[in-house]
C-alpha cells in the first residue's frame, strides 16, 4: 500500500494567501512592503532562485529592489551593500542569496544585517531567539516543515521525531522548533547524523522522520518505521537535477511522505514571504 503523499504546494498556497491579504492591509495604510535581494556572481541556479523570488514578490504586491554584484566583489563591498539595504527604512526584508563565491564570508555579511529584516531567519540573533523561544523571523525550511505537518493534521505533540542531519539551516533549528511547547510542536526530538555509525537504529523508531543530511538516497525503506511520516528536507543538486535524501521506494513503507519534487521546497519559499510581511508590519506598527 502506497503512502499518503504530502505535497507542499497546497500548504504554500494557504500561507501565501494569508501573506497577500496582509499586504493589502499594509497598502491600505499607504505602506508597500519591500523585499530586497542581493546576488553575488553569475551562478545560474542562484540567479534562477532570485528570479523566482522576485516574480513571487511582484505577484504578492511587494516591491523588490535588487543588487547584483560581480563575482570578484570584495567582502567589504558586499557588507557595504548589505548595510545600505539594512539601514534603508523603505526596505522591510532582506536576503543575500546563498551560496556566495568562495572568497566571501556569508556569515559575516549576514551579521551586518538588521536581524529584524532577515527573511531567511538565519541571523545569529534570530537563531538565539529561536533557542530561547522568543519572537523573531524563523528559519524558512524548518518553519515550512512545521506548517506542512500541521496542514495535513499529522500529530506532532508527544510523538518521537528523529532528524537525520545537524546542519545550521535545517537539522538544528528544526529540532529546537519542534521541541517547543505549541500545539503544532511539543515533540520528543532526537537529532542524529551520518557520523553516528548506527544511525538507522534511530530512524527506524521514528514516528516522524525528517531527512536533512544532504546525501542523495540515504534513506531507504529499511531505515523507515512502517506507517511513519517521512519528510524529505535534505537535497543535493547535480547540475539542475535535484537529488533528495529520501529514496522514492520508501513510499511502500511509510504511512505518509513528501513527494520527490514539490515537497518542502514550496513551503520554504512561502515562509520567506511570511517573514517579509511580518517584518513590514513590525516596522510600520
Amino acid at each position: 500500500m502506497s503512502a499518503r503523499l504530502l505535497p507542499g504546494g497546497p500548504v504554500a498556497e494557504s500561507i501565501l494567501a494569508d501573506v497577500s491579504d496582509r499586504v493589502r492591509v499594509l497598502k491600505d495604510k499607504g505602506v508597500t512592503p519591500a523585499l530586497a535581494t542581493i546576488l553575488v556572481g553569475d551562478d545560474d541556479a542562484s540567479a534562477g532562485y532570485i528570479r523566482i523570488k522576485q516574480r513571487q514578490a511582484a505577484d504578492l504586491g511587494f516591491v523588490s529592489p535588487h543588487a547584483h554584484l560581480g563575482a570578484d566583489t570584495t567582502q567589504e563591498e558586499l557588507e557595504r551593500v548589505v548595510a545600505e539595504f539594512s539601514a534603508d527604512p523603505a526596505v522591510h526584508g532582506l536576503l543575500v542569496q546563498h551560496p556566495v563565491p568562495r572568497h566571501l564570508d556569508y556569515d559575516k555579511a549576514l551579521a551586518v544585517m538588521d536581524p529584524d529584516k532577515d527573511v531567511d531567519g538565519m541571523h545569529p540573533v534570530n537563531m538565539g531567539r529561536l533557542a530561547l523561544g522568543l519572537p523573531g523571523p524563523l528559519p524558512c525550511t524548518p518553519a515550512g516543515i512545521e506548517a506542512l505537518l500541521a496542514f495535513y493534521d499529522i500529530p506532532v505533540a508527544g510523538r518521537e521525531v528523529v532528524i537525520l542531519g545537524r546542519g545550521a539551516t535545517l537539522g538544528r533549528p528544526l529540532a529546537m522548533l519542534l521541541a517547543q511547547k505549541r500545539p503544532t510542536a511539543n515533540a520528543a526530538v532526537t537529532v542524529v547524523h551520518t557520523g553516528v555509525q548506527d544511525w538507522p537504529r534511530y530512524t527506524k523508531r521514528a514516528e516522524i522522520l525528517v531527512a536533512a543530511a544532504g546525501v542523495p538516497g540515504i534513506i531507504q525503506p529499511e531505515h523507515v518505521r512502517p506507517g511513519s511520516t517521512v519528510i524529505g528536507g535534505g537535497v543535493r543538486y547535480e547540475g539542475r537535477r535535484l537529488l533528495p535524501d529520501v529514496d522514492e521506494s520508501c513510499e511502500a513503507v511509510a504511512g505518509a511522505i513528501t513527494p520527490r519534487l514539490g515537497g518542502v521546497g514550496p513551503t520554504t519559499v512561502a515562509m520567506l514571504f511570511r517573514n517579509a510581511v511580518t517584518a513590514a508590519e513590525r516596522a510600520t506598527a
